[in-house]
């Protein structure tokens, strides 16, 4: 089991900054900032390593709204809802 909390997996790193980069411009295109319209995260973990294993997370928004996007989804998935609210 690696490491679980940290930077990127260095063999990971440049992929995962190149499709963050990637999925930003498509997302918002030229817009930098305030000014993006969409927010994502892009989760990573290699099979068979996932439970107990290093989950890598790279995005283009702030750390709390991210949190917030993740709690909603992990609800979601979960069959339950979570009221609290982010800016994403």
């Amino acid at each position: 089991m690696s490491e679980s909390h940290g930077p990127i997996e260095e063999e990971q790193r440049l992929l995962m900054n190149a499709l963050a980069e990637g999925i930003d411009k498509l997302f918002n295109g030229d817009r930098k900032g305030h000014d993006r319209k969409m927010c994502f995260v892009l989760l990573s973990a290699k099979f068979g390593d996932i439970k107990d294993g290093r989950v890598n997370y790279i995005s283009n928004g702030d750390r709390a709204d991210c949190v917030s996007m993740l709690k909603e989804i992990t609800a979601r998935f979960e069959g339950r809802y979570s009221s609290q609210k982010g800016k994403a």
